[in-house]
């Protein structure tokens, strides 16, 4: 490899001012080894860091002093400490049982057995004792045969050339030609995408429990009973969602495997549209292909009102909105920030963990007036 050629200036104004390039040249190229040692440092602790960005307890001081000053590994008299407990269990026991049903089982001694061994006396129920236990009933999968009765009229049979039949009124089927009845897709439905059960586990439990069907036929359920009904609810839910003024919205990344016409590596996304804290919560997705500005424009026209969401460009193309910025999206930027400085730095008092301190400040203040009213947490704020 040859030496490079360096010129050397003739005159010392030539110099001077070869000088002060290389001076920006050197603090350019400076910055962005510095950048690309932070964007280094910030992808090793991706990778093998922790994920979480919840900030060491030290930085919360001022806002949980009880909480940081309380010892509990620190022994009390130990009579407090077994009458606390003990409340505390019970209290927690008879929380989890309120609101499930009750089946009470007595037991007595039998009539001839109520005899005082001692003197022949008769026994009386002096008191009782009671035990509480979980009872599960396991699935059971069973057939409701629907019969119809036709009528006919008799007289109009002898004497008449047309007898008039009358069936009987029955509901009509779940889905028109199908076993499936509404307590069978509404348990299957609960099960795969309420619980994550795939359908080959589900088509194995149902096989244990004496009926087979194949995990082809629970599909054809899921998307022909999620048309037929479920579009209905997603569509009015929709009407309502647009009608509050406070919306949330956001979107990740999906990758659908045998999506016809694409390949299995294709991106897709799954935009999320909820409501605010006032009134019965409205959560729905849509799938869509890109992540064009379009789909929230048209998912959410006649929407007047507030939309939170972070900071993609995409939202700027819904009409006759306000967008309102998320704090947790800020607060990352802080966060990632300060674990891309080197180790020695990062407890350093520099500008990154002085934002960070400020959105944890935040963080608490909200946290208090979670059940406050608007007006308090107007004023407050």
């Amino acid at each position: 490899m040859e030496n490079p050629v360096i010129e050397i200036p003739d005159t010392i104004e030539q110099l001077q001012e070869q000088n002060v390039k290389l001076h920006v040249q050197v603090a350019e190229l400076s910055a962005k080894v510095k950048w690309y040692e932070e964007q280094f440092r910030l992808a090793q602790q991706k990778r093998f860091g922790t994920s979480s960005e919840r900030s060491h307890p030290d930085q919360l001081l001022l806002f949980n002093e009880a909480e940081s000053e309380a010892d509990p590994a620190r022994d009390e008299p130990a009579l407090e400490t077994v009458t606390y407990k003990r409340k505390k269990q019970q209290g927690k026991r008879e929380a989890q049982l309120r609101d499930l049903p009750v089946e009470t089982i007595e037991y007595r001694l039998p009539e001839n057995d109520q005899v005082c061994p001692c003197c022949d006396g008769a026994l009386h129920e002096m008191s009782t004792e009671v035990r509480a236990e979980l009872k599960v009933t396991p699935a059971e999968v069973s057939v409701v045969r629907k019969v119809r009765y036709v009528y006919s009229c008799r007289k109009c049979e002898r004497e008449n050339t047309e007898t008039p039949v009358i069936t009987a009124p029955m509901p009509n089927p779940a889905l028109p030609g199908s076993l499936a009845s509404p307590s069978m897709l509404a348990y299957t439905m609960v099960q795969k995408y309420g619980y994550a059960l795939p359908l080959y586990r589900l088509e194995e439990m149902f096989s244990s429990l004496g009926v087979e069907l194949s995990r082809q036929t629970l599909a054809n359920w899921m998307i022909e009973g999620s048309s037929r009904w479920l579009q209905l609810l997603y569509n009015r839910m929709q009407v309502h969602l647009r009608a509050r003024d406070i919306l949330h919205a956001d979107e990740t990344t999906l990758q659908v495997l045998r999506e016809p016409g694409r390949s299995a590596e294709s991106q897709s996304y799954l935009w999320l549209y909820r409501t605010g804290r006032e009134g019965p919560a409205i959560v729905l997705y849509e799938y869509k292909e890109t992540r064009g500005g379009e789909h929230p424009r048209k998912f959410l026209s006649g929407f007047r009102g507030y939309l939170h969401v972070d900071g993609y460009s995409g939202y700027h193309k819904v009409e006759d909105v306000t967008l309102v910025g998320c704090w947790s999206h800020a607060r990352r930027k802080f966060d990632e920030a300060l674990k891309a400085l080197p180790d020695g730095k990062q407890k350093a008092a520099v500008t990154t963990r002085e934002g960070l301190d400020f959105c944890n400040r935040l963080f608490a203040i909200e946290r208090d007036m979670k059940d406050s009213s608007p007006e308090e947490r107007l004023k407050i704020r």
